[in-house]
């Protein structure tokens, strides 16, 4: 859906953007998964699985299959993260999570957390994984107030503001999510497409999915910034 009744809304929130405190952080070095671990449910009792995440020609490749998460070591608040992704073959189904906590939380699988969608075609929606968040007209976007919630089946989605800034399959897409406080903003390849507030959580670990799809990350960078308030 196009930015239109919200048009004033999305471009107070493009501005809005605090300026970064310091340089970038790579989190993803290019050579191996330093400061990332795998959780992958079916490799508990099956070591010899393939890997779920790899390193391939200097890109961080998800391979869909076994389903599960790539979770950062450090826990991170009052950031900016850079992520830049593409769909080498099939389009499909992936993620990538912020404020992330108890692994697991959700059907033995989905860690406690927000999820900002890569899903094709819903690329910026977020999904509510344990935690929580608002956004203005939260009934268009979320479906009835007596089905919202934060577990099950319960109304986790809340749809982003528009479906249509995203690239075709093999080309390079960029989300660029902020975390301040208790507010989150997310861009897709320079377009605002999600703002929430009073969310339940303000730090995390940050995780990437494999969900059935393989999906190439070329870039993942974390620039601090003020912490809200100003403290």
């Amino acid at each position: 859906m196009k930015c239109t009744s919200i048009s004033l809304f999305c471009l107070l929130s493009a501005c809005a953007s605090p300026p970064a405190t310091g340089g970038a952080q790579a989190l993803f070095n290019g050579r191996d998964l330093t400061g990332w671990h795998a959780d992958v449910p079916e490799a508990d009792n099956n070591p010899s699985l393939a890997p779920s995440f790899i390193v391939r020609d200097g890109l961080l490749v998800s391979q869909g299959k076994p389903e599960g998460h790539l979770i950062s070591d450090a826990s991170f608040g009052d950031y900016r993260l850079t992520v830049q992704w593409r769909w080498p073959a099939l389009a499909g189904n992936c993620g990538v999570l912020v404020h992330t906590s108890t692994p697991r939380r959700l059907f033995g699988m989905f860690p406690q957390s927000i999820e900002c969608q890569l899903h094709t075609g819903n690329a910026g929606d977020f999904w509510c994984i344990g935690e929580d968040i608002a956004v203005p007209d939260m009934e268009a976007r979320r479906g009835p107030k007596e089905r919202w919630g934060v577990d099950g089946d319960r109304a986790r989605r809340i749809k982003n503001l528009t479906d249509v800034s995203e690239k075709p399959e093999g080309e390079w897409n960029e989300m660029v999510i902020e975390c301040r406080g208790r507010e989150i903003q997310v861009w897709v390849n320079g377009e605002m497409v999600n703002h929430g507030t009073n969310c339940t959580a303000d730090r995390g670990q940050i995780a990437l999915q494999a969900e059935g799809t393989v999906c190439e990350f070329r870039k993942i960078e974390l620039q601090q910034l003020p912490a809200a308030g100003g403290k």
